[in-house]
């Protein structure tokens, strides 16, 4: 699981003194953390697709973060969000590229727009980008 990879990734920055990879870590591992106990009371359990979901949002944030840091000319501060969302990134999967979601697509018994979408949430979650797949719908 990408889970475990994260938390040996953690001790390997504790014991290599990153500060910049042991602090992303560490906020990752809270978002885990957090979102294990809202799936608890949900009588659910977390799943790799939610770990993907909270990376690719932790990314979202950093690149927010980065591109005000530039504004603000902290340069270093901005270098500092770039290394976490390099370091991030390594942990989330390959995405499908539009040639694999065309084949997918035509695969399918119902192309209509409802049903594609709700098939790739249910079965590619985190591996697709889903504005991709509505854009391949769109240029069929």
């Amino acid at each position: 699981m990408i889970i475990d990879e994260i938390k040996k990734a953690n001790i390997d920055a504790m014991k290599n003194r990153d500060t910049v990879s042991r602090g992303i870590f560490s906020v990752v591992l809270n978002k885990v953390k957090l979102e294990e106990i809202r799936k608890r009371e949900n009588g659910t359990e977390l799943v790799d697709a939610d770990l993907v979901a909270i990376l690719q949002k932790t990314i979202k944030e950093l690149t927010e973060e980065k591109e005000n840091y530039l504004k603000a000319n902290h340069s270093d501060m901005a270098e500092q969000s770039a290394k976490q969302i390099e370091i991030i990134s390594k942990f989330l999967p390959q995405m499908m590229s539009k040639e694999e979601i065309k084949n997918i697509i035509s695969s399918l018994p119902d192309q209509s727009i409802p049903f594609v979408m709700k098939h790739f949430k249910a079965n590619y979650a985190g591996k697709c980008d889903m504005r991709m797949v509505q854009e391949v719908l769109k240029g069929n």
